[in-house]
């Protein structure tokens, strides 16, 4: 019998939707630095277990998400896991929001949903029917809006310091790039670059978005050859796991930072990545834009005081890759200890409470 893993989740709760008949998940990692943050996930697993335990593997990266930048904000996330190959649409859909809903209202305020893969803005609003703890609702209804836009500019902002940490040089122009997806985050990201001279190989498993490529003068390449291409960088953009070590021994590139959630799909893949001498800027340090507006939001804030902070993963990044290369650890090792001091930080006064 194999070891189970240690638990270190404050809460999980995992229901069969009294409407929907779908299971949900919804895991609260941490709130030591406050209400959780983190979306809720539509997509298609195997089994109902694989939907919990991407539900549990997500919500822990978001706490180290959150503490790296800054935010007052612990991790969670919510998974409402649907037969593979099923597309939730009407009555159905809206049954399987309501039952997030009752989960997260059951969670008091400990834990916060918004849209991820799968969701919408839109969809939030049918959670706000069973709970307040929700945000990203759309603009026009008070709302952060759809958060795409911010966490491309976070992401576009972290490629200069991973650039300058691979070549000396943190100029965007002539330099190539393969973007493995086009979604919201990846399509903006796309046109950011190509706007600042960037040479692109870009894919999606929508064959639909290579008129994308065709609009930027991007080079199109199918799915599989997305880790076989030449470039400088590698930009994940869909999502995660991808960073296989076979992957790893063969990609022909020397940095990787984008806005993919885990993509690598072990913890030794960075000692993997170092080895080869290929740039890792972490993934939960990189793509944090999206919750860093919908926090600041929440906050109150303009977007100008948004926008300062969404520029500054850039230097999140730059600080990180710096202490790598100074202590001779990983970027990943590096980035989850300045993430977890400042969670023991905050846990310190809550001793002997």
């Amino acid at each position: 019998m194999s070891a189970v893993p240690d638990f270190t989740h404050e809460r999980v709760l995992t229901a069969m939707g009294a409407r929907s008949g779908l299971v949900v998940t919804v895991a609260l990692h941490s709130s030591v630095l406050g209400p959780a943050l983190g979306g809720c996930r539509m997509w298609g697993y195997p089994t109902w277990a694989d939907g919990q335990a991407d539900a549990l593997r997500l919500s822990a990266a978001m706490t180290l998400k959150n503490a790296a930048a800054g935010l007052d904000a612990g991790g969670g996330k919510s998974v409402i896991a649907l037969p593979q190959g099923v597309v939730l649409e009407g009555d159905r859909r809206r049954a399987a929001l309501l039952d997030l809903g009752d989960l997260v209202e059951a969670m008091d305020g400990r834990y916060r949903t918004a849209e991820d893969v799968g969701t919408t803005e839109h969809d939030m609003l049918v959670v706000r029917e069973r709970t307040a703890h929700v945000v990203g609702l759309p603009a026009e209804s008070g709302g952060a809006g759809e958060p795409a836009g911010a966490t491309a500019l976070g992401v576009y902002s972290a490629i200069a310091p991973t650039l300058e940490a691979a070549f000396g040089s943190p100029e965007i122009e002539g330099r190539s790039f393969v973007i493995s997806g086009l979604g919201q985050v990846g399509g903006r990201l796309a046109r950011m670059l190509a706007g600042h001279g960037a040479r692109l190989s870009v894919t999606d498993l929508d064959a639909r978005k290579r008129q994308i490529a065709d609009d930027l003068g991007a080079r199109w390449i199918s799915p599989d050859e997305a880790l076989t291409t030449t470039a400088d960088v590698l930009v994940p953009a869909g999502l995660g796991g991808i960073l296989t070590d076979e992957t790893i021994d063969a990609l022909p590139v020397h940095a990787i930072v984008g806005p993919a959630n885990n993509p690598l799909a072990e913890r030794s893949g960075a000692d993997r990545l170092a080895t080869r001498g290929i740039v890792y800027a972490p993934d939960f340090v990189v793509n944090a834009g999206g919750v860093i507006h919908l926090q600041g939001i929440a906050d109150g804030l303009e977007w100008p005081a948004i926008a300062e902070r969404l520029t500054g993963i850039g230097d999140t990044v730059r600080d990180v890759l710096a202490d790598a290369r100074e202590r001779g650890v990983t970027p990943l090792a590096a980035a989850e200890e300045r993430a977890l001091a400042r969670i023991e930080a905050a846990r310190r006064p809550l001793v002997g409470v």
